[in-house]
């Protein structure tokens, strides 16, 4: 046995602080039906220590001795394919699993698939499970989860609310049981999942390291006395986790008894319509939610404080934001949306909150009246209540950080520009056909799409080109003895697969001039408002994008290449302007960018936007040299736009001859925008006319 598995896992109750996730873990091992677990944060914040402990607390199920789908002798899937199980099988004893689902899964290793050489060159089908059946009635653990393509999320997301995993292929149809506790981990500085695919997570959670230095100190040595001697730190807090872990089965027990009154019904519904989440899916789930909490605290019915909890959880993903707003949710706002959806106060003769008061523990958090109870002072927060609750609101703080910008890139003689609201982007793609990672911009030969040829395989098929595989095998017959009407005579080396087209993210790397120029005649808001427009544009392709600024005396990467679409939107926001134009510089770091990220991800296809007015100033040959620079980029075949951003009745064209030397499409800012094309479109019509 390997010695890993002979290390006792960190234990859950050793853990310092995340009280939310851990309460969000221990909600969803109470109810699964909450829908699983979505934790943001920070690298080094212990989010898989976490989750990886949780399982250790899990009961104990039973299973049908042989079944590789895990089915309950209680109640055995209907359909399973090892099944039918009949009464009276033979049941196997074992703890709840914990399945990683790792960045590089394919769907086949996901969802399982057939070996399809052996079904058409022995007729035996061979159905062999993935990783969804393999967590059944256990825990998938996906880390990183926004690095999945959108389609194994898809999957992964269906099966976990249906229930059921299906594969269908080359006409066979096979399901199978599907029921897991789903917890995904990401950074958030790697790129954010799809709002569609966030609202599939029940409950998110945002972990930070503690700031206070005692809690600090006290992570740093539970972490060192568990890698010192992790048998010894497990005996210690073994009688917290088993408390735990009994905690859990009383509360599935009392989970079905637990009433949700009328009254806190209508809350949570108040609740989501004030944030104006899509839907009613988190309706469903701060319900589910408020009831595994008072489950959890041994209450026989729903209160306020269940709903505010539930709510803080279960809404921050879900409401209704631009894609570069931050995610976190207002406290305040939940606070005044849970006054506002309260129900008209009717008279009883006891309120669970006056006598069932908050556990102290982590999981259940500090004690707390509930919002209804709290006494309010007067002004922000209080007194008469806001018509306009924070909630209605969700753009203030990144208004404020346009207006405030940030001192940290800020100079003398500098300043900044607010941005104009993006607006939908024109499509600009790498010219012919790449193999990158899947994605929504330029064309690439990739595992989804068209299909538009055939070939040999290079490993294990995958899919099968049933047409090419029966041409490749018919000039063989003869030789193989086929009988006329007999069956077609197969042989591994007719297998083929499907070779399909569809379209690849990329690398958007913008290289935009922020000098003295550019800001004259506030031509930068509408800078940024085009470049944000093309961030947009570049989140929902899927691409990766960096960030080079140049003015003054230098060019810098403000944002080395990232997934974080929402990273490189803040700091064109913070940036300042101002100075003189180092075109070269701007050009030769962004070169250097690209030549750096092509050795890390040769196969993502770049693409260079450079945003400028052309003109040069810093330098005994500016332009000159600026020319030279964009010579050496077209002769590396780079991809690239230039916006030209250059304004007013007297024009050099400069940006246009930067465009010809990097072999570019020249782009006015005006047309950046699809609403732009469309007004370069009516006036032409109107000259025309």
């Amino acid at each position: 046995m390997p010695e890993r598995a002979l290390t006792p896992l960190y234990p859950f109750s050793a853990v310092v602080g995340l009280d939310d996730l851990r309460l969000a873990l221990l909600l969803n091992a109470v109810s699964p039906g909450v829908g699983g677990v979505l934790v943001r944060g920070e690298k080094g914040t212990a989010k898989s220590t976490v989750v990886r402990a949780l399982a250790a607390l899990l009961p104990a199920l039973e299973a049908v001795a042989g079944c590789r789908f895990g089915c309950d002798p209680a109640a055995p899937y209907a359909a399973c394919p090892d099944g039918p199980h009949e009464a009276g099988s033979d049941v196997l004893v074992r703890r709840a699993r914990l399945v990683e689902l790792p960045v590089g899964a394919t769907e086949d290793r996901l969802v399982g698939a057939l070996d399809l050489e052996r079904v058409l060159t022995s007729g035996q089908a061979a159905y062999a499970p993935g990783l969804l059946a393999a967590a059944h009635r256990g825990v998938l653990y996906v880390d990183e989860v926004n690095l999945l393509h959108d389609h194994l999320v898809d999957l992964l997301l269906d099966a976990a609310a249906m229930g059921e995993a299906y594969v269908e292929r080359d006409g066979v149809s096979v399901r199978h049981a599907a029921r897991f506790l789903l917890v995904g981990t990401m950074n958030p500085e790697e790129g954010e999942l799809r709002p569609q695919l966030l609202d599939r997570f029940g409950l998110a959670v945002q972990v930070r390291a503690p700031r206070e230095p005692r809690e600090r100190a006290e992570v740093v040595r539970r972490r060192l006395a568990y890698e010192a001697d992790p048998a010894g730190l497990a005996a210690r807090w073994a009688g917290a986790d088993a408390a735990l872990a009994e905690r859990i089965v009383a509360a599935r027990t009392r989970l079905p008894g637990v009433v949700l009154p009328d009254a806190e019904l209508i809350r949570i519904a108040g609740v989501c319509a004030a944030f104006e989440v899509d839907g009613l899916r988190a309706d469903l789930v701060v319900a589910r939610a408020a009831l595994a909490l008072a489950a959890w605290h041994g209450r026989p019915e729903v209160t306020a404080q269940d709903v505010r909890d539930a709510a803080r959880l279960a809404l921050p993903h879900r409401r209704r934001r631009d894609p570069f707003d931050s995610p976190d949710l207002d406290e305040q706002a939940l606070e005044d949306a849970l006054r506002h959806a309260a129900p008209p106060a009717a008279p009883t003769d006891s309120d669970p909150r006056d006598t069932d008061p908050r556990d102290t523990d982590p999981d259940g958090g500090p004690d707390d009246d509930g919002p209804d109870d709290r006494p309010r002072p007067d002004g922000p927060g209080g007194g008469a209540p806001d018509r306009e609750a924070p909630a209605a609101r969700p753009h203030g703080g990144a208004q404020r950080r346009e207006q405030d910008g940030d001192s940290r890139f800020a100079g003398a003689g500098q300043q900044h520009a607010q941005a104009a609201a993006p607006r939908r982007a024109r499509l600009f793609a790498v010219p012919g056909t790449g193999e990158g990672t899947a994605g929504r911009r330029s064309p690439a030969y990739t595992r989804n799409g068209r299909t538009v040829g055939a070939r040999v395989p290079g490993g294990g098929l995958a899919a099968l080109h049933l047409a090419a595989t029966v041409r490749a095998a018919a000039r063989w017959q003869g030789a193989r003895g086929r009988r006329p009407g007999g069956p077609l005579l197969l042989a591994a080396a007719d297998l083929r697969e499907p070779v399909r087209r569809g379209r690849e993210s990329n690398l958007v790397l913008f290289c935009v001039d922020a000098s003295g120029s550019m800001a004259a005649r506030r031509r930068m808001g509408a800078v940024k408002g085009a470049v944000l427009s093309l961030l947009l544009d570049a989140y929902q392709r899927r691409d990766k994008v960096g960030l080079v600024t140049f003015h003054g005396a230098e060019a810098r990467l403000v944002l080395p290449p990232t997934s974080s679409v929402e990273a490189g939107a803040a700091r064109l926001r913070e940036l300042p302007t101002g100075g003189r134009t180092p075109l070269a510089a701007g050009l030769r770091r962004a070169a250097h960018t690209l030549r750096v990220e092509r050795l890390r991800d040769p196969r993502r296809r770049a693409l260079l936007v450079v945003v400028t007015d052309g003109r040069a100033t810093a330098g005994a040959d500016p332009v000159g040299e600026a020319m030279r620079v964009a010579d050496g980029l077209a002769a590396g075949g780079l991809a690239a736009v230039v916006v030209d951003c250059e304004s007013g009745p007297v024009r050099l064209g400069l940006a246009a001859r930067l465009a010809a030397r990097l072999g570019a499409e020249h782009v006015p800012l005006a047309d950046v925008t699809a609403q732009g094309l469309a007004g370069v479109a009516r006036r032409d019509r109107r000259r025309a006319a």
